[in-house]
């Protein structure tokens, strides 16, 4: 569904004459809903971004499974605790002044074109009276009433439509800002991916937001209009003729039973075919990021298996779809088109009696249809509801995800990782002779009996416990799937399964360089669950940053890519196109004032041009045009040119820590002793992880770690300075 997928308002327009009532305005709803359901069933727009480059680094990618079990559909009363979730948030938000004076506006309008739509009937009554009559006179007088009508009514129901599309998107742009805010925060997007928590999280973002507030605002509006519609004509109706509006009670209530039993299976159908069509497009996503990959190895046969095995997951539950469909389309059609004689057939033998004149017949034709429409919302929009109760489920469930993260406390059993951050003072530590003392050696790591495992609590590393102080360079190694990366994933913050203490010591920004001996303070900024779900930010902000083996290329410029992430753009530095578009405050991103006053100020152009020479991609300048150009740059650098941008972001920033997951393994050897000699001589303190005997020269201290055995409780892992290691001694010979 999108936002197509939204409930019909009628016009009084069509209320005009017996054969507009009966065919053209039961036609045109008709066509209407088939598009929509056509649109609905399609589902065309399943976006299913992909996992960053980064994030494929630092946790195994997980692509969401196909599921070729019926979901049950959701109850009523857990699709309206769902629905009372989601939609409530905005109306009571710091928007929700403005929120509901258009709501108010929006209802005032729809209230307008309901009593247009009463004095059209009144209208049409008399119109036909003249007609029937022969009453030129008359007839050119309704005739004029009719088209002064038109012309005041028009700009009610155009209004009323304006208002509610633009209530709707500002409805949903702060459900937007609100679901990606909780969607970043706590490193959630990082939980729901590595943990395959949810299936396609940006669709439901982006798709099944928009279908929301589009569906649920119409929805609302339906039914006040057919509230105010049931009171107004129903008067007219009854006092027409009592026995029609029995008539249009059975009808009616008979019809709606038979569509909900009819397409009862359209919901979990619905449902199914919005997670198997972002599965499809999730696919060709992966096959277009992994292009060059796929054509090295000559896949094209293997994704073309998987790419057909998961659109015929797709097809094969529209195929399903289709036929719920057909099954409901054969009564439904049959129920619209009937009512379009039988309100004639019941009062026609009054009409032949001559107990009411023509006019009348016209007039409860129309009243017919509209209470009609009002007791058959069910019947005129089920697959719509249908789809819509998807919607809600899907966003029910994200919801839910989302709350659990963001609650303290609400880890696995499991995760019990304490990690801190302590802020580092200045104060006058030196010697006279301006020598530092040992015992004053400034830590920035201490490790104390580390228990890291998986989240299915298999061991990876044995009760661990080391400190790292400035300029001990840690070199990490072991084979693959010890667990290295799972270290760094806990310096991090990004894993907390296991047990055990970590705190890092680190500067305020612009105090890397400092000339006197700092001095440790013991101020924990923050306890564990609040660091460890503290999202990015604070941890660049305190001076601690992660390369992985495949860095980030984030969207937009080189000038971008370098200053990423300790510096952003600037509201300040947005065209004056963007300015003056009507922006909602909320669009608006505001910057953590603490990253603000810790950030040292943001590199001048010359500063990025030094950086790029630094680090051997000066060459980039010529070739891109120059600092501002936009490219796909995981694309168009080699993993060694990217290898190469990464340090020089560390450069810029100038991190207390750098944690380097094989950050120099697409390089030669002569770039990486570039590298690690520029970051030497930047005063910046780092942990590497690597496999090649040529690190050792770079690193004063080695950790060695091993596969852990699950029978043994004897450690895995060592711990010395480099110079004991028989292996650097190896590599110096």
């Amino acid at each position: 569904m999108g936002t197509q997928a939204k409930l019909v308002l009628e016009s009084p327009f069509f209320n005009v004459s017996p054969n507009i009532v009966s065919t053209f305005d039961s036609n045109s709803k008709f066509s209407h809903r088939s598009s929509l359901r056509f649109q609905a069933m399609t589902t065309r727009r399943r976006f299913s971004l992909s996992t960053t480059a980064a994030a494929a680094t630092t946790t195994p990618p997980v692509p969401p499974p196909i599921q070729d079990e019926q979901r049950k559909p959701p109850d009523l009363q857990s699709l309206m605790t769902r629905f009372w979730k989601v939609a409530v948030p905005y109306w009571s938000s710091d928007d929700k002044v403005q929120a509901r004076l258009q709501l108010a506006a929006v209802f005032a309008l729809t209230l307008g074109t309901t009593g247009i739509s009463v004095g059209f009937s009144f209208l049409g009554r008399d119109f036909y009276n003249a007609l029937a009559n022969k009453d030129q006179e008359q007839f050119t007088k309704q005739l004029l009433y009719y088209l002064a009508g038109f012309a005041g009514g028009i700009p009610f129901f155009v209004l009323r439509d304006y208002a509610r599309e633009k209530l709707s998107l500002r409805w949903r742009s702060w459900m937007t800002s609100y679901y990606m805010e909780r969607y970043l925060k706590n490193k959630t997007f990082y939980k729901i991916q590595s943990q395959s928590t949810i299936d396609n999280p940006d669709q439901r973002i982006v798709d099944d937001l928009s279908s929301f507030t589009g569906t649920a605002l119409s929805f609302s509006l339906t039914l006040f209009n057919a509230a105010i519609d049931l009171i107004s004509f129903s008067n007219i109706l009854f006092g027409i003729y009592p026995p029609l509006f029995g008539v249009l009670l059975a009808y009616s209530l008979g019809g709606t039973a038979l569509s909900v039993f009819l397409g009862k299976g359209l919901v979990s159908l619905n449902f199914l075919q919005e997670k198997k069509e972002a599965d499809f497009r999730y696919g060709l996503v992966r096959v277009r990021e992994n292009a060059e990959s796929i054509a090295f190895y000559g896949g094209e046969e293997n994704e073309m298996q998987l790419l057909l095995t998961r659109f015929r997951s797709a097809f094969e539950n529209l195929n399903q779809l289709l036929i719920s469909s057909r099954n409901l389309d054969f009564f439904t059609s049959g129920y619209r088109y009937l009512i379009q004689i039988l309100p004639a057939a019941v009062v026609a033998p009054m009409y032949f009696s001559g107990k009411i004149e023509f006019g009348v017949i016209n007039q409860s034709v129309s009243a017919f249809n509209h209470i009609l429409g009002d007791f058959s919302l069910i019947v005129y929009q089920f697959q719509a509801l249908s789809a819509f109760s998807a919607v809600i489920d899907r966003l029910g469930e994200f919801d839910d995800v989302l709350d659990s993260n963001s609650k303290k406390g609400d880890q696995d059993s499991n995760e019990k990782i304490q990690l801190n951050f302590c802020l580092i003072s200045s104060s006058n530590g030196l010697h006279s002779n301006g020598s530092m003392p040992l015992s004053n050696r400034v830590k920035l790591l201490h490790v104390e009996h580390l228990t890291v495992q998986t989240p299915s609590e298999a061991t990876l590393i044995k009760d661990l416990s080391f400190e790292i102080f400035e300029k001990d360079h840690l070199l990490v190694t072991g084979p693959s799937g010890s667990g290295k990366t799972s270290l760094l994933r806990v310096v991090a913050g990004l894993w907390s399964f296991g047990n055990g203490a970590i705190t890092v010591y680190v500067r305020p920004r612009g105090d890397l360089e400092m000339l006197h001996s700092p001095d440790v303070v013991s101020h924990q900024v923050a306890s564990t669950n609040e660091t460890i779900g503290d999202s990015a930010g604070r941890r660049s902000s305190e001076g601690v940053i992660f390369l992985p083996q495949k860095p980030y290329m984030v969207l937009g410029t080189l000038r971008q890519q370098l200053l990423y992430p300790t510096w952003t753009e600037d509201s300040d530095n947005l065209s004056d196109d963007a300015k003056q578009t009507d922006s909602l405050p909320f669009l608006m991103r505001a910057r953590d004032a603490r990253c603000v006053n810790d950030r040292s100020k943001k590199p001048t152009s010359e500063d990025l041009l030094q950086v790029l020479n630094d680090v051997s991609l000066g060459h980039l300048l010529s070739r891109f045009d120059g600092l501002d150009s936009t490219h796909e740059w995981s694309s168009v650098l080699s993993l060694g040119e990217q290898q190469r941008l990464a340090f020089g972001r560390l450069l810029l920033s100038k991190p207390t820590l750098a944690l380097l997951d094989e950050s120099t393994s697409a390089l030669d050897e002569a770039n990486e002793a570039r590298l690690y000699q520029l970051i030497q001589a930047a005063g910046i303190t780092y942990i590497s992880i690597g496999h090649r005997r040529t690190l050792y020269k770079y690193h004063k201290k080695v950790l060695h770690v091993s596969t852990a055995d699950s029978t043994s409780t004897q450690q895995n892992w060592s711990f010395k300075d480099v110079e004991e290691d028989p292996i650097y001694n190896f590599s110096k010979q």
